[in-house]
């Protein structure tokens, strides 16, 4: 329980250290705990990348968190934060290289066109997909070149490209097993609202410091109408999820939870 107490005290003196914006306060002692599991969860290989979103701390201040965030928790996996049109995401080389890979040969990854011109939602077209894929092409051979150029265990760099549909690529990137696609150079609009969503939501014990608090690792919705013709795909997914949560030691009591909500609204 004391080293439990120990560790906690240096992820929760890391995260006022590093995250912290001028003369504010740092992040809530509950968010640097869970931000601190977000990361572990990338470094475990249970994710290959997650996207910072607690404030506005740039990449610099990520950067640096991350690196005290190696020490403190001995993590020997290839990191490196990617910055993406101002958005920053902390990967797992290793695991990235090898997803992406995997997307490009197998196709296993569905990409689910909501355009709002649709009256329901349906699989992309083989053009639609055929474009994506040049996309994530180009991440792959980048985050490639960086990982040939970099010797040690953090890097960072920065990558856009305008015709990106950045809702896509963060699908992609965060490793969920299916991804929304829609024309954004047109408009942000979609086809979702009044449509039923099985809303996903995965997450496990952060038993590292406390047996009681958790962390989530995905979040993802697919529209119920293509539930039935997913799963097969969604099953095998979750099935690699758990053989990797097998292999690491931070984390314990793995949980999937999902319902079937239905919204007026859904923003992207």
């Amino acid at each position: 329980m004391r080293m439990a107490e120990s560790f906690s005290s240096l992820l929760l003196a890391a995260a006022q250290h590093h995250i912290k914006l001028g003369k504010r306060k740092g992040l809530p002692s509950s968010t640097s705990l869970r931000l601190a599991g977000e990361i572990l969860a990338v470094a475990d290989g249970l994710k290959p990348a997650f996207l910072y979103d607690y404030n506005s701390a740039g990449i610099t201040q990520i950067l640096s968190y991350v690196q005290e965030l190696q020490t403190i928790g001995q993590l020997e996996c290839r990191l490196h934060v990617l910055s993406i049109a101002d958005n920053v995401l902390i990967i797992n080389v290793d695991m990235m290289l090898e997803w992406l890979e995997m997307l490009l040969l197998q196709n296993s990854v569905p990409f689910v066109d909501i355009s709002a011109c649709r009256t329901c939602p349906g699989i992309c077209d083989l053009e639609v997909v055929v474009a994506i894929k040049g996309h994530i092409s180009e991440i792959l051979n980048h985050i490639k070149a960086v990982a040939a150029g970099a010797s040690r265990l953090l890097s960072s760099s920065e990558v856009f490209a305008p015709e990106w549909n950045l809702c896509t690529l963060f699908g992609v990137l965060l490793g969920y097993p299916a991804s929304y696609s829609f024309p954004a150079q047109k408009s942000f609009d979609n086809c979702l609202p009044m449509v039923p969503l099985r809303v996903f939501t995965i997450e496990a014990t952060f038993s590292r410091i406390n047996d009681n608090f958790r962390v989530p690792f995905y979040s993802f919705s697919i529209p119920e109408s293509l539930y039935p013709a997913m799963k097969i795909g969604l099953d095998a997914w979750y099935e690699n999820l758990k053989g990797a949560f097998r292999a690491q030691k931070d984390f314990t009591d793995l949980c999937i939870k999902h319902e079937v909500i239905t919204l007026t609204a859904v923003a992207l």
